[in-house]
């Protein structure tokens, strides 16, 4: 099993080389900076290869895409560097899964790299993070076996996040960015579009909380893709930012960067009530990371969807058991409700 790991010197790539090195993968480390690189594969003490391919250096993408099962995309921000990954995975016919939680180069994936990817006979799973990738996970288990819901909303909170170097990055183009997709009356729209003010039921011990809404992320964009629903919107707790932390402390250590909480909660509305589930747990840059290996190690031995193309998380995998899988690895607690039962 050849994963490469594309970013392997940030803090989420280094989270997924220790888990794919865990589970025995050949790892391949692959990034800009080939200092870094060799200097993290000595850290590593053998066992790991290194690629330097920076993102304008087509050919150089493509040799490492060619020598891998799996690439898995972990240098933000997407907006600048997943297309580059992305149509270098499908030359070197390499199946893909990054945690892009940028909403237009999702929707960019689909749009774009499907055809290409099923040409390439390859799996491209987008979106596997955890603002975007969790929700829609979790969006995918509270649908399941139901009809038509009227709206869904995805609510995140969390504290005591200290984003990295490239998280800063995305957080800042996405916020400024005012040409939000949005899910209403079951269709797309893409426009200007002002943050308000909501509240969102998070069940005890959290309660209702404030939240900015909408969230820009990328389950706004894959959810729609596999639930039948009116409305997507995803919001994010208010307070998040409100910690000067989370953009000042960029360098902190890793077992520092390790203390975020979250709960992250599906509420789905249908004309007879509504369905909810939640996820809550610690390091949410664990949570992306590992989940990303998962995905990179079912596809890798032939446990991804039917067939080639592009795959939100909950389209690639069964939803309930994915987040099984990752319950059981210790990730977060999990409440899901029960299916429903046929008449």
């Amino acid at each position: 099993m050849n994963i490469a790991v594309y970013g392997a010197t940030g803090h989420t790539g280094r989270l997924a080389t220790a888990e794919l090195r865990a589970r025995g993968a050949d790892v391949i480390l692959a990034g800009r900076d080939d200092g870094r690189l060799k200097a993290m594969a000595d850290e590593l003490g053998g066992g790991v290869r290194v690629r330097q391919a920076a993102l304008d250096d087509s050919a150089a993408l493509r040799e490492l895409a060619a020598e891998a099962d799996v690439l898995i995309q972990c240098a933000g921000p997407f907006t600048h560097t997943g297309k580059p990954l992305a149509r270098a995975a499908a030359d070197g016919g390499c199946h893909y899964v990054d945690h892009a939680l940028e909403q237009h180069h999702t929707a960019w994936m689909f749009a774009e790299m499907d055809a290409r990817a099923q040409a390439a006979g390859i799996t491209m799973v987008t979106a596997m993070s955890f603002y975007g990738g969790l929700g829609d996970l979790l969006a995918g288990a509270v649908a399941d076996g139901m009809g038509e819901f009227e709206r869904i909303t995805v609510g995140y909170a969390v504290s005591d996040w200290m984003l990295t170097t490239g998280a800063k990055g995305t957080a800042e183009l996405l916020f400024a960015d005012t040409r939000r997709i949005t899910y209403t009356d079951g269709a797309f729209h893409v426009g200007d579009l002002e943050p308000r003010n909501a509240v969102y039921p998070f069940p005890p011990p959290l309660g209702p909380r404030t939240m900015i809404a909408p969230l820009p992320s990328s389950d706004v964009v894959t959810i729609p893709r596999h639930v039948r629903a009116r409305r997507v919107e995803a919001q994010l707790t208010a307070d998040t930012f409100s910690d000067e932390r989370a953009f000042t402390n960029e360098h902190v250590d890793a077992g520092t960067r390790a203390g975020s909480r979250f709960t992250v909660a599906v509420q789905a509305v249908t004309a007879d009530g509504n369905r909810a589930g939640q996820a809550s747990g610690r390091d949410l840059w664990k949570e992306s990371a590992v989940a990303s290996v998962e995905a990179a190690v079912r596809l890798a031995d032939g446990r991804g969807p039917g067939g080639p193309g592009v795959y939100g998380p909950a389209q690639a995998f069964a939803a309930g058991p994915f987040l099984r899988d990752l319950e059981r690895l210790g990730l977060f607690t999990l409440t899901l409700p029960e299916p429903p039962t046929s008449s």
